[in-house]
């Protein structure tokens, strides 16, 4: 259930019996030569909806924009700052809390933005303990991908050679669900080096040329996306309903 194509009435109908909503969020970024720049909020919305899809769940529109300064030296990127995303994400939670939302689910797909998401949680509950807010929203960012039946598909699937960035599988998933972003490309070297740590947009581009991270997506396939999408799909539901109860 997209809240986006819903009317407002429907929106309340919902809230009736149901107080949790599911948030994707992901980023604008290079994904190496054949990965998407919308990778990452790409994916993230694909498990998001397949999750409400399947068991009645509100799916908010997606967050596409992240914490993406460090690829800003490949064409295409664009990042928000950290507090300009902590601001998105309080105004996103306390806005929809205002007409009885309470558990905000949010399924990420950009590393980058877990130390901003969490810092806005703490924000959002700081003004609650302090009694600058009345409502008390409850919020968890999970990658879409770190269920438990999913890393063991991917590692099955990619072993080592899936990387950090412009993985394996995140290329996989974004081809079974976006067919258009199918490409091939001549990869050097066929894995791409580990990450020992970068810093800005400069750094990060002579470290990683091709803006890889310890992966090899040339392996990615939209047949293998399609069983990560089925298996992240039951490890987001399973998550979700979790948290609904925690």
């Amino acid at each position: 259930m997209q809240l986006a194509l819903s009317s407002s009435a429907e929106a309340g109908e919902y809230l009736r019996t149901q107080n949790g909503i599911i948030i994707p969020i992901g980023s604008v970024e290079q994904h190496g030569p054949i990965g998407a720049i919308g990778t990452d909020h790409l994916t993230s919305e694909f498990v998001a909806r397949g999750v409400g899809d399947r068991i009645g769940a509100m799916v908010a529109p997606t967050l596409a924009y992240g914490m993406s300064q460090h690829h800003l030296s490949f064409p295409g990127s664009a990042t928000l700052r950290p507090s300009t995303l902590m601001a998105v994400i309080c105004d996103v939670v306390e806005s929809l809390a205002v007409h009885g939302f309470r558990r905000f689910f949010f399924i990420n797909g950009h590393g980058g933005n877990v130390a901003s998401g969490a810092a806005a949680f703490s924000e959002l509950y700081a003004r609650r303990s302090l009694g600058e807010a009345s409502s008390a929203p409850r919020c968890r960012m999970l990658f879409w991908g770190s269920g438990p039946r999913t890393q063991a598909l991917v590692k099955e699937l990619y072993g080592d050679t899936e990387g950090s960035h412009a993985t394996c599988s995140e290329v996989s998933l974004t081809q079974f669900c976006q067919p258009t972003t199918l490409r091939k490309a001549e990869m050097s070297p066929p894995v791409a080096p580990k990450s020992e740590g970068f810093f800005e947009a400069a750094d990060y581009r002579a470290r990683f040329p091709d803006g890889r991270i310890g992966s090899a997506p040339w392996k990615s396939s939209p047949q293998d996306g399609g069983r990560i999408y089925e298996t992240a799909v039951a490890d987001m539901i399973e998550a979700y309903q979790t948290f609904l109860v925690y």
